[in-house]
């Protein structure tokens, strides 16, 4: 994959890009602190695509945001579309995974006259939670934004201390993360600095969500998307999205699909041929 880089109103928006000018157009958005790497393994396998995988802002190499804006998932919406304007396309698909499958949900919903088709890995439509929980987000949230202004950047001697930090990070159930892959996101997620490496991710990532929507949001949103939509799971089913809700979601697409099969939750970097063949020709139109 080549690099580029795409000037917006909110700054530079790094990525990669593969294909053929001309074949089925399709961006990719990645998932929370990773960055456009997370489609290496898998870019290979998609013939007959022009693919861009972008770092979404505040990841990889993309600038972080101003000071005082929010990394909200509404917020990414106008930016992504800059993204596409820049490199002169009208219509296109989306592949995302997790965060960036969420993201994808909303803009699937927002502009179906521009997103053509939605191959979304490990997410369909957003997290949510119930209203009660609302204020006490919004507490939290807050409280935390305040702190993070004292807090300072670890650095790294080398690259493989960050290695082991970022594979510790991962080890939670169903994480799927294996060496080869973490350092896969790592080469592309540190920036030197006196002392060794820190990351390049903007700190204000780490942060709770301000605002989420309520269930009954998020399935009006999905049941929004007016598009083809091919959802490919892992088994086990991630906590936070259980089995019995992510098939009860995809049954609200218009135009839906849902593949589970054994797996991490990176599991289109860890086994990217057999997601390649889940995909098939989704991504091509066929």
């Amino acid at each position: 994959m080549r690099e580029l880089a795409i000037d917006t109103s909110l700054g530079r928006i790094a990525g990669l890009h593969a294909g053929t000018p001309g074949a089925p157009r399709v961006l990719a958005l990645h998932g929370w602190l990773d960055n456009a790497a997370s489609f290496l393994p898998l870019a290979p396998f998609l013939d007959g695509i022009e693919l861009v995988a972008i770092d979404m802002p505040g990841h990889g190499r993309s600038a972080h945001l101003p000071a005082g804006a929010d990394y909200s998932f509404a917020g990414a919406l106008a930016n992504l579309l800059d993204v596409a304007d820049a490199l002169g396309w009208d219509r296109f698909g989306l592949l995302g995974h997790s965060m960036g499958g969420a993201i994808a949900s909303l803009l699937a919903a927002a502009c179906p006259e521009r997103v053509t088709r939605l191959l979304a890995i490990e997410a369909i439509g957003t997290l949510a939670e119930p209203p009660e929980q609302t204020v006490p987000r919004l507490r939290e949230a807050l409280a935390a934004q305040r702190a993070l202004r004292d807090k300072r950047l670890r650095v790294f001697p080398d690259v493989d201390s960050a290695v082991r930090a970022r594979q510790f990070a991962s080890r939670v159930p169903g994480s799927g993360l294996g060496e080869a892959e973490v350092r896969l996101l790592v080469a592309r997620g540190l920036r030197a600095v006196d002392g060794g490496y820190t990351w390049s991710s903007d700190p204000r990532l780490t942060l709770p969500t301000l605002v989420r929507m309520t269930e009954a949001q998020v399935e009006a949103l999905v049941a929004g998307i007016a598009c083809p939509v091919r959802a490919i799971f892992a088994d086990p089913a991630q906590p936070y999205l259980p089995d019995g809700l992510r098939r009860s979601r995809t049954r609200l697409l218009p135009a839906g699909e849902i593949v589970v099969m054994p797996g991490g939750h990176h599991l289109h970097m860890q086994q990217p041929a057999e997601v390649a063949a889940a995909i098939g020709d989704f991504l091509r139109g066929g």
